[in-house]
């Protein structure tokens, strides 16, 4: 068969194939097109022929196609796998993945392009890329779910042996022939583990509900709140009661608030207080209302400043401010945090002579 004959057939396997064809020269005008490039953009075969062969791209790719596309080019004579978009007639666009070389130098250098569709393509990755996020995004959350089993052991492992082997031993001396004072001495005992471990346990709760989403939950006006925080103190005076706590009530105005929570608040910076305050001074609590709606509490205990490197993070979970041989868990500043946020105010601390935490709820909270 001749040369002349074989043309024809080899055109129209050039025109059916299942990508597009491009012939540009050197100076990036289209020397030829095939058919299925033709229908992609909706535009005739000829009139594509002696156009900038960027016409055919949408803004961003015509701009990667001449500025980062055509000098490789020139650099190594072969491209592969470049992703671009063809801009159709019609306003939609098309990706596209492109493969070219260049054959020749000056003006008869003569540049082939082959372009495949790439929407599968594009979805596919765009869909390990999904997978990939759910996947990073599931791992994740087993990870904080399993550090936050590894903190409830330790919860249970720890913090909670000592006051149950304390109950647990003042009930076999119960269990003796004793005298009421000792018996008295024994029961306020087990009051005050009692009490430590109901504080731990509401810590970690309050500490999981608040990790896991659900935020520390308020119930607005649910009781009065001078017999919450007097009960907090008094709660605190029995576990300890050779500590001595001056309080100063002052609360004159109505104030919209969780009481449970306040006194919770009021019980944690107490703890806090009488941990790592001098036992020789006295731990204060000042609690006033100076206009409607507005809440203070304070704080104060003398004792050693609070380093520069506990400050940065005196509210993060599971931090004891370096007090090795403390007890508790590190919750208790945190949760106390947590509790002035949800009542849109804040914690102030200031650490001079005497250590003051000082929990401000403004009046539009």
């Amino acid at each position: 068969m001749s040369a002349d004959g074989e043309a024809a057939p080899t055109r129209d396997l050039l025109d059916d194939a299942p990508c597009g064809f491009l012939l540009i020269d050197e100076l990036g005008q289209v020397i030829s097109a095939n058919r299925t490039l033709s229908e992609w953009i909706g535009v005739a075969p000829d009139d594509i022929t002696g156009r900038s062969v960027t016409a055919i791209f949408g803004l961003a790719s015509s701009v990667v196609f001449e500025t980062s596309l055509l000098p490789l080019l020139r650099l190594q004579q072969d491209v592969s796998g470049v992703s671009l978009d063809l801009a159709a007639n019609d306003g939609t666009s098309t990706p596209v993945m492109i493969s070219a070389n260049t054959h020749g130098d000056g003006a008869s250098r003569i540049t082939r392009l082959v372009l495949v569709k790439a929407a599968a393509r594009r979805e596919y990755e765009r869909e390990l890329i999904d997978a990939r996020a759910s996947a990073e995004t599931r791992l994740s959350a087993e990870q904080d779910h399993g550090e936050l089993r590894e903190q409830f052991v330790a919860v249970l492992g720890h913090d909670l042996r000592n006051p149950v082997a304390s109950m647990s031993s003042a009930i076999r001396m119960l269990s003796r022939d004793l005298d009421e004072a000792k018996k008295a001495e024994l029961l306020l005992l087990m009051q005050g583990s009692v009490q430590r471990m109901s504080r731990l346990i509401d810590n970690v709760l309050d500490f999981a509900r608040n990790r896991l989403g659900g935020g520390i939950e308020l119930d607005i006006g649910n009781g009065d709140l001078k017999s919450a925080i007097v009960q907090a103190v008094d709660e605190l005076k029995s576990v300890d009661p050779n500590r001595e706590i001056e309080l100063d009530l002052s609360i004159t105005e109505q104030v919209d608030c969780d009481t449970w929570r306040i006194g919770q608040l009021v019980s944690n910076l107490l703890g806090n207080a009488l941990v790592h305050g001098d036992p020789a001074h006295p731990v204060t609590l000042d609690v006033s209302t100076q206009a409607p709606g507005h809440l203070e509490i304070s704080v104060c205990n003398k004792g050693e400043p609070i380093p520069d490197e506990s400050m940065a993070k005196l509210f993060d979970p599971f931090e004891r401010n370096g007090a090795a041989g403390k007890q508790g868990l590190g919750l208790g500043l945190y949760i106390a945090s947590e509790i002035a946020k949800a009542h849109g105010g804040a914690i102030d601390v200031t650490c001079d002579e005497v250590i003051c935490f000082t929990f401000r709820m403004p009046a539009a909270a």
